[in-house]
């Protein structure tokens, strides 16, 4: 059992981590709220120029909420989430690229095709370019989710080789996904791709600059 310390401790970072997930409830306001009464029409009816504003203000949104997150680790509770830079030896790569193998299938089978092409054709170069920077900002609010979920599970459970981040990544990020789709497999396939993206942050050995662009391709793949 951990400490009272410990708990306090492991607790301010599970806080972190649920403000992180509460970041992704921003654009919900954003989306069916605010812009619809602006607009004067739903998500669905936007237009170009709508559709990547409410990106663009999206990820305004979201890279502030982060920044204000990872500055509150740092300067209050002294976790600098960049500290971490340690390399991975070759099994760590293999792995990893095996995870990203396994996503990029996973993904064609769900959208019976390769997502990217999909996008690009359906969304046009425009629309493409700015939604996969949204995609690359919803990477790094998740990823918080993971960072800082991992840090709680290790300070309460004192076990480092759990992926405690991409089990709360999967049960939050993940089965929302279920009922935004409304879609069980969808929001299954979700709760996994979390867990697997708390895995690399770990084989990663939680070094971002490392896990950040795998995590992103396995996610945007």
């Amino acid at each position: 059992m951990p400490s009272n310390q410990s708990f306090r401790n492991g607790l301010n970072f599970f806080c972190l981590s649920l403000l992180a997930f509460a970041g992704f409830g921003l654009e919900i306001i954003l989306a069916f709220v605010l812009e619809p009464f602006f607009y004067g029409r739903g998500l669905n009816d936007f237009s170009t120029a709508e559709n990547i504003l409410h990106w663009v203000m999206t990820c305004l949104l979201w890279a502030g909420l982060s920044y204000l997150l990872i500055h509150i680790a740092k300067k209050k509770y002294a976790f600098d989430i960049f500290a971490f830079r340690n390399s991975m030896g070759l099994g760590g790569w293999l792995i990893c690229l095996g995870l990203l193998t396994v996503s990029v299938v996973v993904s064609v089978m769900s959208w019976q095709g390769i997502k990217v092409v999909k996008e690009l054709m359906y969304n046009g170069w425009l629309k493409f370019m700015f939604q996969y920077i949204y995609y690359f900002v919803e990477t790094g609010l998740f990823l918080l989710i993971i960072v800082f979920g991992q840090k709680a599970g290790e300070l309460w459970f004192r076990e480092r080789q759990v992926p405690w981040g991409g089990l709360l990544v999967g049960l939050t990020w993940g089965l929302v996904h279920a009922f935004t789709k409304g879609d069980v497999l969808v929001g299954a396939l979700s709760c996994l791709s979390g867990l697997m993206y708390g895995v690399v942050y770990l084989i990663c050995k939680k070094n971002l600059y490392f896990a950040y662009p795998l995590i992103f391709l396995m996610f945007a793949l």
